[in-house]
């Protein structure tokens, strides 16, 4: 849950030039499965897409504020972004123009925040150099 705390910093700091929304894919660690002995929930694999939304709540109801989804019982858009774990994404115009690498080990909010102020400083100077002949 910290890694989702900050990613809301990052989220609210970023509001008025992003949307953000949390997609919420299957279970990297079941307690039914491959358990992880530091999980702060005991969440069992997800058997029908209830069992997933539940998990989602949960997980929602504990750091509350970002928009969330759930990913299929096929688990589409994990298999399209490779999201397994965990994973930042920026879209743009319908088009990945930031994707961060798979998480936990490659998981960096921070290139997230730089990518965002980066593209906050651009929209910033594409005001500024507009130019108006009448």
């Amino acid at each position: 849950m910290t890694r989702l705390s900050a990613f809301q910093r990052v989220a609210r700091q970023y509001a008025d030039i992003a949307d953000s929304l949390l997609v919420y894919i299957e279970e990297a660690h079941p307690s039914d499965g491959w358990v992880s002995s530091d999980a702060p929930y005991q969440i069992p694999r997800h058997r029908c897409l209830e069992d997933r939304l539940r998990a989602a709540e949960l997980m929602n109801q504990k750091v509350p504020g970002s928009a969330v989804v759930v990913d299929t019982m096929e688990n589409s858009s994990n298999s399209a972004y490779g999201a397994y774990f965990e994973r930042l994404y920026i879209l743009k115009d319908e088009k990945v123009v930031y994707q961060g690498g798979r998480g936990p080990e490659g998981y960096r909010i921070s290139e997230l925040r730089d990518w965002l102020e980066r593209y906050r400083n651009d929209l910033e100077a594409s005001k500024a150099a507009v130019v108006v002949h009448v």
